[in-house]
């Protein structure tokens, strides 16, 4: 599908991996609505791409319809939706404080997977009235972790979460394929966003030694260079695709 002239919805596109595919997707010619928490500074990021802003929660679950209704409304319709909201929290299974809290274990399910599936199947709904474009109505692509393949010592609610993730792309392509909508993942590495994005050069070195190469964190416009490249090639679907440089994570 051709990015230039289609409708496109970026949640988390305020900073970050999200901020990077809306400003490529809109230089590009899609016009772009963007997604994120109140105060995310996303009304400024939506401005200077000529797009919208519609703040949302996504643990929100009828907020987000709401939402992602009022951005399609502004957009005049939905070809592509890239979600990159999500987060984790550091606790094992069993500390010696006890058990993994169970509570906090859900949270990171629904700010992750459970979030993602809603915002996929709104937009499916949406996307299904498209006219298609040799045979696609529209693009989803949520995002992983490589996480969800090596997790690390302390992040099993992440873990779940992201593989999570990766797993329903197969099946919801499946489900989704008569319509002429793709669904895919992407799981990333170590990127420069957030917490990690002003860590100073020795540790970041350290935390990607045992990467192929490039041996470095992972810069955001890497992303939103493999999400364009996944809206323009039909043949990418069903799958979650690996941005690690090679690396794979050691226990801890």
């Amino acid at each position: 599908m051709e990015i230039s002239g289609k409708k496109a919805i970026v949640v988390g596109g305020a900073s970050g991996m999200g901020r990077a595919t809306a400003e490529l997707f809109a230089a590009r010619g899609a016009s772009v609505a963007v997604l994120d928490r109140p105060g995310s500074g996303g009304d400024e990021v939506a401005e200077g791409l000529g797009g919208t802003f519609h703040p949302v929660d996504v643990t929100d679950f009828a907020g987000t319809e709401a939402a992602i209704d009022a951005a399609v409304a502004g957009l005049g319709g939905l070809h592509a939706v890239v979600t990159t909201a999500g987060g984790g929290i550091a606790q094992r299974t069993l500390s010696k404080e006890g058990p993994h809290d169970l509570d906090a274990f859900r949270k990171v399910l629904d700010l992750n997977v459970v979030a993602s599936f809603n915002i996929s199947r709104l937009a499916a709904a949406r996307m299904s009235a498209n006219e298609p474009e040799d045979e696609e109505r529209g693009v989803i692509i949520n995002t992983s972790s490589i996480a969800a393949f090596e997790g690390q010592i302390g992040q099993v609610a992440y873990t779940a979460a992201k593989a999570g993730i990766a797993g329903m792309c197969l099946t919801m392509a499946r489900d989704l394929g008569s319509l002429g909508i793709r669904v895919l993942a992407i799981a990333p590495s170590l990127f420069a966003t957030g917490i990690t994005q002003g860590i100073p050069d020795e540790f970041a070195k350290a935390l990607t030694k045992d990467a192929a190469f490039p041996k470095r964190m992972g810069r955001p416009e890497e992303y939103a260079k493999l999400a364009l490249a996944i809206v323009d090639n039909p043949m990418l679907n069903g799958q979650c695709l690996r941005l690690d440089a090679g690396q794979r994570f050691a226990p801890r």
